[in-house]
């Protein structure tokens, strides 16, 4: 069950990935073209900053449910078996209390930004714009949880895999079903 949580979620996610970077990327293309064209566009910088911090938000929760993030893998196993467990746990912990206290500032800054608008577009609201804080807070914190069986499970036993040896894995695993 979790690990179709997981995949459903991790899908979702790339998607929405994949839709903000070829978003981010036509309106790039588009303020180019049009600023060569002599017509530039008033919206084109407001908006390309806000996906990119989109894309920045959400992608680093796909990168943590790919546990792609900076780790340290090599300390966590150097550590006595007996250690490991309670070590992963402080991470973890701490990773968590991080991004919760991030979405809960983040909400603060929503509500401050009530009633504010964008300059370029001014139909839209400033807290649509931002929300990604929070948002993008709890789904790290998501990620972080789904992830977290897996991690636990492989400190318990030979150690913590690096995530570019389990994408590796997981590229070999899928060459020798073919």
């Amino acid at each position: 069950m979790l690990r179709s949580l997981r995949l459903a979620f991790e899908r979702t996610l790339t998607a929405f990935v994949i839709l903000l970077l070829g978003s981010l990327a036509v309106i790039v293309l588009m303020g180019v073209a049009y600023r060569k064209l002599g017509i530039p566009m008033v919206w084109y910088d407001e908006v390309a900053s806000i996906a990119l911090a989109w894309l920045t938000y959400y992608g680093a929760g796909l990168a943590a449910l790919k546990r792609s993030h900076i780790g340290f893998p090599g300390l966590v196993n150097a550590m006595p078996p007996h250690l490991r467990v309670p070590l992963v746990l402080l991470g973890e912990g701490i990773v968590i209390l991080f991004f919760a206290l991030l979405g809960w500032f983040g909400y603060e800054v929503l509500v401050i930004l009530e009633g504010d608008a964008m300059v370029s577009l001014p139909w839209v609201p400033t807290r649509v714009t931002q929300s990604v804080i929070p948002i993008g807070s709890l789904v790290f914190i998501v990620a972080q949880l789904l992830t977290l069986p897996e991690l636990l499970r492989q400190a318990r036993g030979e150690g913590v895999i690096d995530a570019e040896k389990q994408e590796m894995q997981r590229e070999i695993e899928k060459a020798m079903q073919s």
